[in-house]
């Protein structure tokens, strides 16, 4: 299949895909604007796999939408530097066309930059040379060519710079073991890293191989200093199989946050109100077991565990718990209002209204011995 061909029609996976950037940029430019005009520096979206403007089907691109948002805000349109890129001439002249046609793209005071360049060392070693001004990447390369550990190390190498790519998971799990791309695969993963990978996946099930494979690319990134790191699943057809990941990197618990939030609305499911952070076009094919695992269930054990006799906030609860784990802020509060009703924690706020749990609230957990023996009541 050729890399135009992937453009052909806006299938569902490639919109959820392009809501997802274009949320986060919007969110991402909102916190970044104000320190950056402190700086007096501008902020930037570069997207390196950039394809056409349009797809077959007359729906826009990920570039679109975020040039879009940016002619309709003031701010945006004196700050944002926009860099697009792609190897292919037919889809860099298609998106120039597209750009062009955008009501209002005058207004925009840095004109967006088209560029017909092969992602490779070349450009990396541009990124590692120069201090950047804070910058949202957006990696989106059909296969796994041209993505390596040390493009995602320079994208996020800067202050402001995130970093969202494309992780074609099929593609690559069937390459760790093809002698013909063992180079890609050394870049994306470092060579080390990637035969361990090797003895590591012998013999193992297809979901044991996903598991370590996607936790040994986050591992790896966090090496570099991408210390949050988020992958949203996308299924095939079926719902039965991974057909690729997106996944958000970023050096900032911020971002993280913001990025858990929009991918969790974007997820086709949820169970109790936490979300698959997947994008499964098939209904689950077990309904039964699908509603036995419950994991607010859990998080209600994983918080009376941890903070056990503790009193805080219930943000400084969110803040020291949420990372790694798929619960947003409103799993956290749905949770803490049960456990208050079980007799379990007890909330002080202010002015507090029922049924809510406010940012600034103090929980106080009981000692585990105490609900364990039924010694708290209400």
């Amino acid at each position: 299949m050729s890399d135009s061909s992937f453009f052909d029609e806006s299938r569902e996976q490639s919109l959820v895909k392009a809501e997802i950037v274009a949320k986060y940029f919007w969110a991402w430019a909102k916190v970044i604007i104000p320190q950056a005009k402190k700086g007096q520096t501008n902020i930037a979206y570069v997207d390196l796999f950039s394809g056409p403007g349009r797809y077959k089907d007359g729906s826009k691109s990920t570039p679109l939408l975020i040039l879009e948002r940016a002619i309709d805000e003031p701010d945006m349109r004196e700050m944002l530097v926009t860099v697009f890129n792609d190897k292919d001439s037919d889809n860099t002249q298609s998106l120039r066309h597209a750009i062009e046609s955008l009501p209002n793209v005058d207004s925009l005071r840095n004109k967006p930059l088209v560029l017909n360049n092969e992602v490779g060392e070349e450009i990396v070693q541009q990124l590692e040379q120069n201090n950047l001004i804070p910058t949202l990447f957006f990696i989106d390369p059909w296969g796994y060519k041209g993505l390596s550990l040390r493009l995602i190390g320079s994208a996020i190498m800067n202050w402001g710079c995130d970093c969202i790519f494309f992780f074609n998971y099929n593609r690559i799990n069937m390459g760790l073991h093809n002698t013909t791309v063992e180079e890609h695969m050394n870049s994306l993963f470092c060579k080390q890293q990637a035969n361990q990978l090797r003895e590591q996946l012998e013999s193992k099930k297809p979901d044991e191989r996903e598991l370590i494979i996607v936790e040994a690319l986050c591992k790896a990134i966090k090496n570099l200093g991408g210390n949050y790191t988020l992958p949203f699943c996308f299924k095939n057809s079926g719902g039965n199989r991974t057909s690729h990941h997106l996944i958000f990197v970023s050096k900032h618990v911020r971002g993280y946050s913001i990025m858990k939030e929009i991918m969790a609305k974007e997820s086709s499911n949820t169970k109790q109100g936490v979300a698959s952070f997947e994008y499964n076009p098939a209904p689950p094919n077990y309904p039964l077991l699908y509603e036995l695992y419950r994991p607010l269930d859990e998080l209600e054990n994983l918080l009376l565990d941890e903070f056990a006799g503790q009193t805080m906030t219930m943000i400084d609860v969110y803040d020291q718990h949420h990372v790694g784990k798929r619960y947003i802020k409103k799993n956290y509060k749905d949770v803490l209002l049960k456990l208050e009703a079980q007799g379990k924690i007890t909330i002080e706020s202010p002015n507090r209204k029922k049924n809510t749990v406010a940012d600034k609230a103090r929980i106080t957990f009981v000692p585990k011995q105490s609900y364990q023996l039924g010694l708290f009541f209400e």
